[in-house]
């Protein structure tokens, strides 16, 4: 004859069940406990099984052990509420709280913070609030745990008037309590409250901020910028003194806070001193480095975590993948993408859309639209970096039809991409129609990166009086990107007075903005003015505002080769220097003439053709065309606007030397292919 086993330890069976999230085992204690204890099953052991099944998404089974149960207290209830919330289940946790009341079944200090959280998570706070009258009748608001609910509850739901009201009538505000309100004002981007929390905080005195109220605290301070930079290097000081530099958490959060306010050398320093890093700070300082444009730094830190035994996870593949476009590493990015694949994180949607903003950015556009395709879940971020990839290339019937095809709503980043493939493409009519439809079609206002691409719309048309007038009529105040625009069209064009004003308005914005006064300085030469362009440099130098030095450069063969206007220190300038010599014999043959008008020093005509033959992007060429074996195409990355000449004589580079170009300025790519440029000559 089988003894029947001790409830106790069945008890603990359900319990290992729940640790080891395995159903199975808990199913067959369930069966254990029906044979041998059924129809007197005892109360708490009821309570364990609906424990269980909802501790492990179970609803249904969890609800079913929960009916059966002869007299449901409110641990019942609570064991029901709790597993519910925990799985994301928070319409049905409502509800079944409501039915808890219906059963006259009174909630307890352990009920009252499910029921909140459930409301705040779902965005009720009609219900959150009856559920706080609920608390105030029961006297129960004065505990702690219940309080500190209630106050997250008003912080997710935004309800701030309400917060602060639960906040101040604490009797007790325990760190919990000062957490609540930080992190909650960290997620509304509210930087400032964060702040004066942290300082009324350590005012109070009533208790010890925590690793989470520091997080917060750099959080916010990172999400804030440089404007904040000296709050969070002040924070960093306390964390020494309050001996919390050994926390990896706070550690990964100084890491995030100076790669956002622009100091990767500090985030560096930061990273070097945590002796127990994780995922999250190997992932963090791949971020910082590639925030600030250093991305062999970033690349090399993965390689240091692969070779530590790191897996790569979906999220370190994903910010390792952002560096590839910097390095102009489509090779790279391959490599990549096959580490991914090994580790099987492609199938990740981080992954999936880092992988095609990659390609993209790498000008493939065929790969991008390949990877985009075998996504099997696309989100907003994928379908933006799509269009943005078209938007690069200048594909504008691509990019609207991906926008008009889109399964999500877009956001103001999927509009902004989809106009300027339309400025870059030519769609001057069908890219004004977006902007005047964001409103009754998107719902959403143009802001000012808007209006700054219809700006460029008109402006790359020829039609800069009419975008100035739309400057006008602008409901905010124009930004440098806004005026840049236009300044740029009038140079394009030869519109010298207009773009005075708008050079006047910018550098009114952004006085230290080198590329505004090379480009207002260009503008003066190119029309041939060149007493105003010789004075503008020479006020740029009053000022103290240098300009960035233009450069090319090629990867080839895990190295970088950059060139300068003029440059002879490469190592293989007499070659590259005889090959550019013989392309332009064979350029003139077929009726090349430089443009002199791109040489911006009052010089000669003879001695102007020579400074354009020289510069930067005609000089990696000539060396990608040496050394880059065909068919491989050469690539090409220029850190500003290539100019007219350069573009036309590598159009017929290309078709001489018989060769696929591929040329990245700082607006568009360019691919170049017998003696025919992708943009059709429209940039």
């Amino acid at each position: 004859m089988l003894l029947a086993p001790c409830p106790q330890q069945l008890a603990a069976g359900l319990e290992s069940a729940i640790a080891a999230r395995s159903p199975l085992l808990g199913r067959v204690i369930h069966g254990v406990i029906l044979r041998f204890l059924s129809p007197s099953i005892p109360s708490f052991l009821l309570n364990h099984l609906v424990n269980l099944y909802a501790k492990l998404d179970l609803p249904i089974a969890a609800s079913g052990v929960l009916s059966s149960h002869p007299s449901p207290s409110v641990v019942s209830w609570t064991a029901l509420l709790s597993g519910l919330v925990q799985n994301g289940r928070f319409t049905p946790a409502i509800a079944q709280f409501s039915q808890m009341l219906r059963s006259s079944v009174a909630p307890n200090d352990f009920t009252f913070p499910c029921a909140f959280k459930a409301a705040g998570s779902a965005q009720f706070p009609s219900f959150g609030r009856q559920v706080h009258s609920l608390a105030l009748k029961s006297g129960l608001v004065a505990d702690v745990f219940v309080a500190c609910a209630a106050l997250d509850m008003y912080c997710k739901t935004r309800q701030n008037s309400d917060a602060r009201k639960v906040f101040d009538e604490m009797p007790v505000k325990s760190i919990v309590a000062w957490n609540a309100v930080m992190t909650n004002a960290v997620l509304e981007a509210r930087p400032l409250d964060v702040a004066r929390a942290f300082v009324s905080l350590r005012r109070d005195g009533g208790c010890y901020p925590n690793s989470i109220t520091l997080c917060a605290f750099l959080n916010a301070s990172a999400g804030a910028g440089e404007a904040c930079r000296s709050a969070g290097e002040q924070l960093h000081g306390f964390v020494f003194r309050a001996g919390f530099a050994p926390d990896v958490a706070v550690g990964n959060a100084l890491i995030d806070f100076y790669g956002k306010c622009r100091c990767p050398d500090a985030a560096g320093q930061v990273f070097q001193g945590i002796l127990s890093r994780n995922g999250v700070s190997w992932c963090s300082m791949i971020t910082a480095y590639a925030q600030n444009s250093a991305e062999a730094e970033a690349f090399a830190v993965f390689l240091a975590a692969r070779r530590e035994g790191w897996p790569p996870s979906d999220f370190m593949i994903s910010s390792v993948l952002t560096t590839c476009a910097g390095l102009t590493g489509v090779d790279l990015g391959r490599a990549l993408h096959a580490v991914a694949v090994r580790s099987c994180v492609d199938g990740s949607v981080f992954v999936g859309s880092s992988l095609v903003d990659m390609y993209g950015k790498c000008g493939s556009v065929e790969e991008a639209e390949g990877m985009f395709d075998e996504m099997p879940v696309r989100n907003l971020v994928a379908w933006n970096a799509m269009i943005g990839t078209y938007a690069q290339q200048g594909l504008a019937d691509e990019a609207v039809a991906a926008l008009q095809a889109m399964p999500v709503a877009a956001n103001h980043v999927s509009l902004v991409c989809a106009m300027a493939a339309c400025s870059r493409g030519g769609l001057v009519e069908r890219g004004l129609e977006l902007f005047h439809s964001m409103m009754p079609n998107y719902g959403i206002a143009p802001a000012l990166e808007h209006y700054a691409c219809a700006v460029d719309l008109l402006g790359r048309a020829g039609r800069e009086e009419e975008a100035y007038r739309l400057i006008k009529t602008m409901p905010m105040a124009p930004s440098p990107s806004v005026w840049g625009a236009l300044l740029n069209a009038c140079k394009m064009h030869s519109k010298v007075e207009l773009g005075k004003t708008a050079a006047e308005n910018l550098l009114m914005l952004d006085p230290t903005d080198s590329g505004n006064s090379v480009l207002f300085s260009n503008m003066l030469a190119a029309a041939g003015r060149w007493e105003e362009a010789t004075e503008v440099r020479e006020e740029m130098k009053l000022v103290g505002v240098r300009k960035e030095p233009g450069c090319s450069w090629v990867s080839w063969r895990n190295q970088v080769h950059v060139f300068r206007a003029k440059d002879r220190r490469h190592e293989r300038d007499k070659e590259i220097r005889a090959e550019l010599a013989r392309l332009e014999m064979e350029m003139r043959a077929a009726g090349y003439k430089p443009e002199t008008r791109w040489a911006l020093f009052d010089l000669e005509e003879e001695e102007k053709e020579g400074e354009v033959m020289y510069h930067s992007e005609k000089l990696a060429v000539a060396f990608g065309i040496i050394w880059v074996p065909p068919p491989v195409p050469v690539r090409v990355t220029k850190n500003l606007r290539v100019c007219g000449d350069c573009h036309t004589a590598i159009k017929l580079i290309s078709g001489i030397a018989n060769r696929d170009i591929v040329l990245r300025d700082n607006v568009r790519f360019h691919h170049f292919s017998q003696g025919r440029c992708s943009c059709g000559d429209y940039w």
